[in-house]
């Protein structure tokens, strides 16, 4: 597959964003010679610590100005040309979070070619999938990752695609070393396909979505608008450099706004805590439950030196009210809540436009005026629009930063029209609030635990739940039940050095809390992980299938 059979915007779509100024015609290779020629002698990028770790090796960390980013993406650009590669082809890259990552997408932008990428925990089954749905011209990756062989496993999977391994055919001190002309045959296409990233697969199948500059130009602003980035910054990427956690909140933003880009493969929680004292950072995101934990070692926290630091984003999962006080009222920290998906949904709450850190913690504003983005909520049955405080449905999603439709999809009923504009179906059940004027998140449609006719949301248990000592982590899901459908059951990570909590004690805690009874947990899971995507989503329906 090329990027000509991908889903493309309409020109009636671009005609009508471009002339609204909601797309600006920037591309990622473009906004990198800018920021070249603006800062070319300011950090860019920089190789996590444990870099030789990660990649089974002895190399030392990288760190690369802008000039010098700027200039081996060039060189890279020539030798994957030389490769075959050329406009409008899919390349698929897996590799941790080191700076030559950073370099595939600046180079495969110059020439107009698609990056998928792919997180190192893929091995041959999910290779396959990817080759089922796109005709790719070749791969990139490296030798191994920890004690994990990359190559071997692409060469195994696909011994027939063309094959270019980092510390092989590739090296970043040759592209370093050589001078290099002005840039010519660059593509600048800024509606083209960029990235074949790749959904959670909360449901169990991933699906490849394509977005152009465009689209992570425009979700990027808002992720700027939502950090407050400013030039210079340092920011700490802790989330694979593979999806629109990292894509729309480090990358694009690094050469839109001048940025150092500080990555760190996840999670490795001492380094994370480290880099974030010594690279003196500005702005990072971390997922909820090693906040949460931070939260409950304030003695750690008080160790560390974070003057620097503005602020932390989070996501993936609704955040605890009481997580959000203890950093803002006790740390100084105020938590950004931010909400988003590959497919392009963008929201944020920040203590600018929801002050109140109770409602931050699982509100979000409706867009403002003037960004493009439409937010409406639809009733699950009946398909009709809500409008209610208090009503709760399916949120739909509609603006620039949205994608046209996925890969290789025949019947794609993920877009529903309404008032003539094409919403993205988010399968996310929320609730109006505010006088409609918020939404708060519920839930996936399709993980309500429907007991006996009444839906419970797992996360609303979840949240409840975390609040334990002795629970490091919990994910609350329904299992199967003769009588009444369904049932709720609870699976806990243990906290360290905590003793193992039982069913009663969680049924206790939600007592003491007024949590009505049909809403308890009826089954306890001790887990010592949570089953997780590569993405670091929580899969529910594998708890599911393990109780049935």
């Amino acid at each position: 597959m090329t990027a000509n059979a991908l889903p493309a915007s309409q020109p009636a779509r671009i005609q009508a964003l471009e002339a609204a100024k909601l797309w600006s015609g920037q591309t990622l290779h473009g906004l990198l010679r800018h920021q070249c020629r603006q800062r070319p002698d300011q950090l860019a990028v920089a190789d996590p610590n444990n870099r030789g770790e990660l990649l089974g090796d002895a190399s030392s960390p990288q760190r690369l100005s802008f000039s010098q980013l700027d200039h081996a993406a060039w060189q890279l650009a020539q030798q994957l040309r030389q490769a075959g590669v050329s406009a409008g082809d899919v390349v698929a890259v897996q590799l941790p979070n080191i700076v030559e990552l950073a370099l595939c997408y600046f180079a495969l932008s110059q020439i107009g070619a698609v990056i998928s990428p792919l997180p190192v925990q893929y091995r041959g089954h999910e290779i396959a999938t990817l080759c089922s749905v796109t005709q790719l011209r070749l791969a990139i990756t490296c030798r191994q990752f920890k004690s994990e062989p990359l190559a071997a496993n692409w060469r195994q999977a696909e011994p027939a695609l063309k094959l270019l391994v980092w510390g092989e055919q590739l090296m970043l001190a040759d592209l370093l070393d050589h001078l290099s002309p002005e840039h010519t045959a660059v593509v600048d296409q800024p509606n083209a396909i960029v990235t074949l990233c790749w959904t959670s697969g909360t449901t169990g199948t991933p699906k490849a979505v394509p977005r152009s500059h465009n689209m992570w130009v425009a979700s990027a602003q808002a992720t700027i608008t939502a950090g407050q980035y400013q030039p210079g910054d340092r920011l700490l990427n802790p989330f694979p450099l593979v999806n629109m956690a990292a894509i729309a909140s480090f990358l694009y933003p690094m050469v839109l706004t001048g940025c150092s880009l500080i990555l760190h493969h996840p999670l490795d929680v001492p380094l994370f805590l480290q880099q974030l004292v010594s690279e003196k950072i500005h702005y990072t995101v971390a997922p909820p439950p090693l906040l949460n934990q931070l939260a409950k070692n304030p003695e750690l926290w008080q160790q560390l030196d974070t003057s620097a630091l503005r602020a932390i984003g989070s996501g993936s999962a609704p955040l605890s009210a009481w997580m959000l006080e203890q950093f803002e009222k006790n740390y100084g920290v105020p938590i950004v809540n931010l909400y988003g998906s590959n497919e392009g949904v963008t929201l944020f709450a920040t203590r600018d436009n929801c002050p109140n850190p109770t409602l931050r913690a699982t509100q979000f504003p409706l867009p403002a005026e003037g960004s493009g983005m439409r937010c409406a909520v639809v009733d699950v049955d009946s398909c009709q629009q809500l409008t209610g405080n208090g009503a709760c449905g399916e949120l739909m999603f509609a603006g620039p930063t949205v994608f046209d439709g996925y890969a290789n999809s025949a019947a794609d009923d993920s877009f529903t029209t309404l008032d003539g504009i094409a919403y993205f179906c988010t399968g996310d059940l929320v609730e109006l609030c505010d006088n409609a004027r918020q939404i708060r998140i519920v839930g996936r449609c399709k993980e309500l635990i429907n007991r006996g006719g009444e839906k419970i949301s797992p996360i609303e248990l979840d949240q409840l739940l975390e609040q334990m000592p002795a629970v490091a982590e919990v994910a609350c899901f329904g299992y199967a039940d003769a009588r009444l459908g369904e049932r709720v059951g609870a699976a806990v990570v243990v906290a360290a050095e905590q003793p193992t909590p039982s069913l009663q004690e969680l049924c206790d805690f939600l007592e003491q809390r007024g949590v009505a009874k049909t809403k308890w947990p009826e089954q306890l899971q001790i887990v010592e992980h949570l089953p997780r995507n590569p993405l670091g989503k929580i899969e529910r329906f594998n708890l599911t299938t393990k109780i049935a």
